[in-house]
């Protein structure tokens, strides 16, 4: 029943990111062509990620009461409205209009996004076996972010090949048949808590789950300082490079980076810091920290401008997978088992204020200083993230056992 209860809750989060990729390279596309620059389509995404502040803690309220199963299915769902809806975008609206109907299915897809997530990373403590969190949470989070990779390559292939209605129309059905497979199979209550929270308790009182969650925050954010808008902009404008390659170099990154994912357990098992994840959450947040900082001075050199960005990058990428894939884990760790899903909850909501601000900093940064000072902002704060990561709590649960352990059992 745990496998299957696994393999059904994944299944939907790939089904849904596959189509959150293709989602945003349809809509990165069109706007480009309609001669938006790329600092002004970065802000349609503002809303999204705000979204995700206030639907992870209230989405993990309502997953307590309702169950994980339910509140899955209606990220899937409200996805399915959001994607219907933008069918009926017009080039002939203007523009102020257009925008404002984008941002605003934004917003709608970014309450989807993060319902799915939050329901899809909360039922993986409640079906996990003893030792196995470390190793399902990487295979869930890795293979996400790998598939959001693909996802900017399936939202150009079916833009070439259906159009833009087409596209969406296509991903409609995916979703809805993900939908019908959760509500005939996924039929249990699965994270439903056993005592009636309240909403106020969606705010964590755990002090190991805050200080996880602060570091969070500004984990996320020094990667979206240069990824979301001074990155491609600076291909595009300073480097040259053609809209293909910049979209090309962003989605093998974002596959990579869940590929990393993925293998963090074997990887904490071979550098010898399996059960004291803590520890190695620390010291990867330092080496996150040095990658960073060599970046920022050398992008500030032309003669190796190049080189540093496509290399470094790819470092970065590297160890921040490390990072990430750490934190996974110890928030499922730290989080109370009846009530998994707020405490989960209110971790991704500090995740979605990283983003937001990081995306905002992006934007703003490389309009002072360039790609040069929006990696010294990113090092600021992978700085900030050493820091908070040294004052983390131990792990006291039997989930800090093994990085690589057995299979779950199907029963």
């Amino acid at each position: 029943m745990r496998l299957r209860n696994y393999a059904l809750v994944t299944g939907g989060y790939w089904v849904f990111t596959l189509t959150d990729g293709a989602l945003r390279m349809l809509v990165l596309l069109h706007f480009n062509e309609l001669g938006y620059s790329a600092v002004a389509i970065a802000f349609l995404f503002l809303a999204y990620e705000f979204m995700g502040i206030l639907t992870n803690l209230i989405g993990g309220w309502a997953g307590s009461r309702t169950g994980l199963n339910r509140t899955l299915v209606a990220g899937l769902l409200i996805q399915i409205a959001a994607l219907s809806a933008l069918t009926l975008l017009s080039d002939a609206w203007a523009t102020w209009f257009a925008v404002t109907f984008v941002m605003t299915l934004q917003a709608l897809s970014g309450i989807a996004k993060d319902l799915t997530k939050m329901s899809s990373k909360s039922a993986v403590k409640t079906v996990a076996g003893d030792g196995s969190l470390f190793r399902l949470v990487a295979i869930l989070t890795g293979s996400k972010n790998a598939l959001k990779g693909v996802g900017f390559f399936l939202g150009a292939a079916l833009l070439s090949s259906l159009g833009f209605d087409g596209a969406l129309w296509s991903m409609v059905a995916a979703l809805a048949i993900a939908v019908v497979a959760l509500v005939i199979f996924l039929n249990e209550d699965i994270g439903k808590s056993s005592r009636k929270a309240t909403l106020r308790s969606a705010l964590s009182p755990s002090r190991s789950i805050n200080r996880l969650s602060i570091a969070r925050v500004f984990l996320f954010g020094s990667r979206d300082i240069w990824f979301v808008v001074a990155l491609p902009v600076f291909l595009a404008d300073q480097l040259g490079w053609a809209h293909a390659g910049v979209g090309g170099f962003l989605a093998v990154w974002v596959i990579g980076y869940g590929v990393v994912q993925s293998f963090a357990p074997r990887v904490i098992l071979a550098t010898g810091q399996a059960g004291r994840e803590v520890a190695a959450t620390r010291w990867w947040a330092m080496a996150l920290l040095l990658v960073t900082i060599v970046i920022a001075v050398g992008v500030g050199i032309d003669a190796v401008a190049t080189p540093t960005v496509v290399i470094g990058l790819i470092v970065f990428g590297v160890v921040f997978a490390m990072n990430s894939s750490l934190h996974s884990f110890l928030i499922l760790a730290y989080a109370d088992d009846d009530g998994v899903s707020m405490d989960v909850g209110f971790y991704y909501s500090a995740n979605a204020v990283g983003r937001l601000v990081g995306t905002l900093l992006s934007g703003v940064l490389y309009l002072v200083g360039g790609i040069t000072i929006a990696m010294w902002g990113a090092a600021a704060f992978t700085a900030l993230t050493w820091v908070l990561a040294g004052r983390l709590d131990a792990v006291t649960t039997s989930d800090q056992t093994s990085a690589v352990p057995p299979s779950i059992e199907s029963t």
